[in-house]
């Protein structure tokens, strides 16, 4: 990958946190690399190489520095947006698809060659995937070391290592010394909550926490999930294992997240989920200057220039809230999902959840299988669709994983029961987290294009306008959602006796 060594070594002098997360400064006399923001003297040119990834500078026998912390750096890249492949491949990855399989079948996922695969990774994170799979587990478990409580035999298990002794081998080479060395011993520098863990997940600002927060806020199931303007909780099922998860902003450019979880090897799969869905490594400045160049985005993009994509926690949940949604208010379609999940969701037992007030999780597919959906309250049809849904899913976990491509997700999404068009493109903004996905016949997309005269566009007009806006149309809907929100918050004026002598 081309890095020009001068503009690289400028971002490290004057310590630029534009690049923190973009770049990565190697040394070779120390073997150390480090973010842009490092507080460590800048070492002389002639020893200094730079790489676009933590895992390229790892792959190429370098370890991580422990003042600037790089597993603490925003997840960003320059290639962002213009390798598709790598970023559902990375995807996969953080879902764990690495744990348990090989490069040769995370290709076969995403419909291409491995050997195509690997190029791709070298070409814009100069790093092979297994390279960048391990990368992010030694920078997990380095963060667990230093931000939790958390035993060493479970801090292991938790950041995806088979063994104890492979994790101490690792951090042995790594470091030069054992796991447990590295671990700070003022209990003020680690997050410690009874019964949980607490992290923080860093973002590139700005973040618009209150517009993530009202869009969650809206689709909240009772019991399910709890949301206030500074805390978001829910309950989670991940890998057989019901827990609590709560999400808020941090005194810095980070979320705070506190995970409680019976089996910590569920960990990675849960931060892998909440930065999904709270959009952790959209880069703001990047996608708004794109959107900007459209005269009609560029006000909507300066009066909210931290608006994120909001994800989804798991993709049959998103598909039965996108079909419950069909033809109905957002505020009908949550209280079906209500009713549904207190029919066939498991109870969680938990004082902590029920201080929050949150009883169940969202059903499973084997829950519903087999269910008379409809007597909930619901068009018999729509009941039969969700119920024939779950039958698929549960035949077929992996539905709902990055495919090849937007065109072949979306068609793949549609041959689901009860998903059409408008559903597939939902489902995969939110739960593919495809960053060019785009529902065009979404009325509030269409009202938020609504020209002076109040006229608005046909879906087929819509689509046209947004082809200026790939590779992220996803944003651009948000944007558009947001704006149409936001009018229909505002209250109406009323008249008053001026602007009735100024009408006559």
């Amino acid at each position: 990958m081309d890095m020009d060594f001068a503009a690289c070594r400028q971002a490290f002098l004057t310590r630029d946190p534009r690049f923190d997360g973009r770049i990565f400064g190697a040394v070779r006399t120390t073997s150390i690399y480090c973010r842009p923001v490092c507080p460590a003297r800048t070492p002389k040119p002639e020893n200094m190489t730079f790489y676009p990834t933590a895992a390229a500078c790892q792959e190429a026998g370098y370890r991580p520095c422990l003042r600037c912390r790089p597993e603490s750096s925003p997840d960003l890249g320059a290639w962002r947006g213009t390798s598709n492949t790598v970023s559902r491949a990375l995807a996969l990855i953080e879902a764990g698809a690495m744990d348990n399989g090989d490069v040769d079948a995370l290709a076969s996922r995403l419909g291409v060659g491995e050997r195509q695969l690997r190029r791709l990774f070298r070409q814009h994170l100069g790093a092979s995937p297994v390279a960048v799979a391990q990368t992010r587990r030694v920078l997990l478990a380095k963060q667990l070391i230093q931000e939790t409580l958390l035993p060493m035999g479970e801090v292991a298990l938790a950041s995806g290592f088979g063994s104890v002794r492979r994790f101490n081998e690792t951090f042995q080479q790594l470091f030069g010394r054992p796991p447990g060395a590295l671990r700070r011993s003022r209990a003020d520098d680690v997050g410690a909550a009874a019964g949980g863990i607490t992290v923080r997940l860093p973002y590139r600002a700005p973040y618009d926490w209150d517009a993530m927060i009202g869009f969650l806020a809206a689709r909240a199931i009772a019991g399910v999930e709890s949301v206030s303007p500074k805390r978001y909780a829910r309950t989670l099922a991940v890998e057989g294992a019901l827990g609590v998860v709560t999400v808020s902003q941090g005194q810095g450019d980070f979320l705070v997240a506190e995970i409680r979880f019976p089996k910590v090897q569920a960990l990675p799969a849960v931060i892998a989920r909440i930065r999904r869905v709270f959009d952790l490594t959209a880069d703001p400045g990047l996608i708004g200057a794109h959107l900007s160049q459209d005269p009609a985005l560029a006000p909507l993009v300066a009066a909210k220039p931290g608006l994120r994509a909001p994800g989804a926690w798991d993709g049959f949940e998103l598909a039965v809230r996108a079909i419950l949604g069909q033809q109905i208010t957002v505020t009908a379609a949550r209280g079906l999902a209500a009713k549904l999940t207190e029919a066939y969701g498991a109870r969680i037992d938990d004082p902590f959840a029920a201080s929050l007030g949150l009883t169940r999780a969202f059903p499973a597919p084997e829950q519903i299988v087999g269910q008379d959906i409809a007597a909930l309250g619901m068009p018999r049809a729509r009941g039969a669709a969700l119920e024939a849904l779950a039958r698929t899913v549960a035949a077929d976990p992996t539905i709902f994983t990055p495919r090849g491509d937007l065109e072949s997700a979306i068609a793949a999404l549609k041959a689901l029961p009860g998903v059409g068009e408008w559903t597939a493109q939902y489902i995969a903004l939110r739960e593919l987290r495809e960053p060019d996905a785009f529902p065009q016949a979404d009325i509030g997309l269409m009202r938020g294009m609504a020209d002076e005269s109040g006229q608005r566009p046909t879906p087929a007009e819509l689509l046209a306008r947004a082809e200026a806006w790939r590779p992220w149309r996803a944003y651009a809907a948000q944007h558009l959602w947001a704006a149409d929100a936001d009018q229909i918050a505002a209250p109406k004026r009323t008249k008053t006796d001026a602007d009735r002598k100024r009408a006559a």
